[in-house]
């Protein structure tokens, strides 16, 4: 299994960007994906998931009202939509498949395969 995660950058404070995931090597449409971020010395964070079909989603109380997770069964690819970005939204940014038909999953020990991360800096 690969995902490929992409469209992170800088960008200024109150702005958004919308990061891709695309992944390979597994039927898609049969597992739930998520999006987490890790910021320098502190540990990974959970932010967003989606279910298997995209009729359901859950957030982090954190990015609730900001982000939006969605996916595109045949492209392959999730996406998560960031807006009224913050400063301490600065991390690097991954997406994870989880192999196991729970719902909601929120704990990084419930996903198996992960990207290689995508840096997004906000600036003050």
């Amino acid at each position: 299994v690969q995902l490929q995660a992409s469209g992170g950058g800088l960008v200024q404070a109150g702005g958004s960007l919308r990061l891709s995931c695309a992944a390979s090597g597994r039927t898609f449409s049969s597992y739930v994906m998520g999006w987490f971020r890790q910021a320098p010395g502190k540990e990974r964070e959970f932010l967003a998931a989606v279910s298997w079909s995209g009729g359901s989603t859950y957030y982090a109380d954190s990015v609730k009202g900001r982000f939006t997770i969605s996916r595109e069964n045949a492209k392959n690819t999730v996406y998560l939509q960031m807006n009224s970005l913050k400063p301490e939204d600065t991390a690097v940014y991954y997406c994870a498949t989880a192999g196991q038909n729970l719902w909601p999953l929120f704990r990084s020990y419930e996903y198996d395969y992960w990207g290689q991360g995508t840096q997004v800096t906000v600036s003050s």
